[in-house]
This record gives C-alpha cells, structure tokens and sequence, in this order.
C-alpha cells in the first residue's frame, strides 16, 4: 500500500536509483509491516537548479547528493516504528551508496485506508 517517491538530481546511474528503492523498500518490510510485493515507486532525477534542498536546516549540513523521499502510506504505526524506518534507510543508503546520512531526507504522509484504489476503480481496502 505505500506509494514512494524518491527525488534526486539529475547525474546518478540506474544502478544506483535502482539501489535508493531496494533499500527503500527492504526497510518498509522489515520496520513497518509493509507486505511482500507491495512496492510501487517512482524515482525521478531533476536538473541542479530544479532540485533545491535547504544545505544546512536544522543544523543538518546537507550536500548536492541530498535525496528527498517522500512515502504516502496508511495510518497506524507508532514513533518507535517510523524511527526506526527512518534509521534503516539512512543506514542501507550510507552502507550500500556510500550516501551520507545528512543527505536523506524523508516525508511520511499518513492516509486512511480508504484513500486507495489499486485498479478497477474500486476502493480495495474500504
């Protein structure tokens, strides 16, 4: 059920974008019960000058390998567990892209159930 985005600038190889989802998505299924097979993303680059990220916000010094990933997901799981989502991406995107945990950025957007439809016009999950 979540729906991923992940923004990047223009410049990385597929392998490499192909790499943000897998760790993406290895780490909804192992901290907040995402199913297997449930992954649909959309990973897109955009030109330097269209992609802009605050470098240092919060104190966080971020650099021109920021990555903005942004996950529309259901309602209901706890601090505990979105803190530990957040750690595991940055850890597997530092750990498998050598991508600094300053440079990932996350956006959680909780939605009721019944805001889905997967296909057929109908609301599956309502």
């Amino acid at each position: 059920m979540p729906f991923v985005r992940i923004d990047l600038a223009a410049g990385k190889s597929p392998e490499y974008r192909r790499t943000i989802g897998e760790v993406v998505y290895d780490a909804m299924i192992e901290t907040i019960n995402v199913p297997k097979d449930d992954r649909f993303q959309v990973i897109t680059e955009h030109p330097p000058q269209d992609f802009i990220v605050d470098p240092n916000y919060l104190g966080i010094r971020r650099s021109a390998d920021c990555v903005i990933i942004q996950i529309t997901l259901n309602q209901g799981r706890t601090l505990d567990q979105k803190r530990a989502f957040y750690k595991a991406i940055a850890d597997g995107l530092n750990s498998r892209l050598d991508l600094r945990r300053e440079d990932v950025f996350i956006s959680l957007v909780e939605v009721p159930k019944e805001n889905w439809s997967f296909g057929n016009g109908e609301a599956q999950y309502a």
